[in-house]
């Protein structure tokens, strides 16, 4: 079939619209329509160059929509289901699966770096020319097929920009909050950046009973809506943060960075209280490094630790998520501060550099996003 697509030919250089042929899924894949997909910092980094990927490639890793066709061997969902997608499909078998962390899946890597399809080939063409997959989704397409693992049936009452939303941005800032650093009522809990995965904590957090919330973020307009979700405090970054935070019973009980700003870590790990935990969640640009002191590393028994896509179980922990959002718990809906329409893809991205927006939804297929 054909399908229009927002196609990143090179680096630094707008989307462009293409008419690809996209083939039908093979075993153990799905094919989707889009509904509507989430404009992420991902996105944007591999745009301009930050985070590296073959090209041409349709981007978009946040996406919600309906299945179409299925492959042999698929039993979960059919033609016809409501699907949130998932950029990070699990294989269930490696040592990683099997330990219950399918986020560290040793069979994805490999595929999603090399921005193809668990088999190594892609479903996109343009002419004779190949276009790559991104993270296995290609959101950025009005029809897409994907891994069989990566497409999560959903109730049909669940709007689709916000299940789109909860397929990256949402899962990887609660979890973070949940799953890796295990936040407990009473603590004290910093977060860097309040963007969506940094809202996204901040919601986390204090459904987890945290006391006191503190986020750092340079934006007035963020800064006054992280309150919204649930912020104790707010500072910019040019405060004295350190201070600030240490006088709230001694530091952070944990920190949460969500920008992964080369250098921000230094102060994240004075910020954190002894016993304390930091977790990286921002991805910062390949060549980044960044150290701590290593005697107060040791003295104050300090945890430093990575957490990828929210070190979720995304197959339980998406269905979870949506749940508390169709109880009232989570708002995830009020994350979406902007709309757009397909062909306004590439405003989405000119607005989420200005830093002014919480996050932007690109209704890819407006008629079915609305129903």
């Amino acid at each position: 079939m054909e399908t229009r697509a927002a196609v990143l030919e090179e680096t630094a250089a707008p989307l462009a619209f293409r008419t690809l042929r996209l083939d039908e899924p093979r075993p153990g894949e799905v094919a989707v329509r889009i509904a509507a997909t989430g404009v992420c910092a991902s996105d944007a980094h591999t745009i301009s160059g930050r985070i590296p990927s073959p090209l041409p490639a349709v981007l978009g890793h946040e996406g919600a929509g309906v299945v179409t066709a299925v492959g042999a061997g698929v039993g979960h969902v059919e033609v016809g289901d409501h699907v949130a997608l998932c950029w990070l499909p699990s294989c269930g078998r490696c040592r990683y699966c099997q330990a219950g962390r399918p986020v560290l899946c040793t069979a994805s890597a490999p595929a999603l770096l090399a921005g193809t399809l668990l088999d190594g080939t892609v479903r996109m063409h343009d002419g004779e020319r190949d276009v790559h997959h991104y993270s296995f989704l290609s959101t950025f397409s009005e029809n897409t097929v994907v891994p069989a693992a990566s497409a999560i049936k959903i109730p049909a009452t669940i709007p689709f920009p916000v299940a789109a939303l909860v397929g990256c941005g949402v899962l990887t800032g609660y979890g973070a909050v949940v799953n890796r650093a295990r936040v407990a009522p009473g603590d004290v809990v910093l977060v860097y950046g309040a963007g969506g995965v940094g809202l996204s904590a901040i919601m986390a957090a204090r459904l987890s009973g945290a006391d006191e919330i503190v986020v750092v973020e340079p934006h007035p307009d963020k800064r006054a809506g992280a309150v919204l979700f649930g912020a104790t405090r707010v500072l910019a970054p040019e405060d004295d943060v350190v201070a600030e935070v240490h006088g709230l019973n001694g530091g952070a009980d944990v920190t949460i960075d969500a920008v992964g700003k080369e250098g921000l870590l230094e102060q994240a790990f004075d910020a954190t209280a002894p016993g304390g935990s930091v977790v990286c969640v921002g991805v910062p640009a390949a060549t980044a490094y960044a150290s701590v002191p290593a005697a107060r590393f040791v003295r104050e028994e300090k945890y430093l630790t990575g957490s990828l896509y929210g070190s979720s179980r995304p197959a339980q922990d998406i269905p979870k998520l949506l749940n508390q959002f169709g109880t009232g718990k989570l708002p995830i809906d009020e994350l979406i501060s902007k709309t757009y329409r397909f062909d306004e893809i590439n405003t989405a991205f000119a607005d989420l550099a200005t830093g002014a927006s919480r996050r932007g939804v690109v209704l890819v297929d407006a008629e079915l996003a609305g129903r």
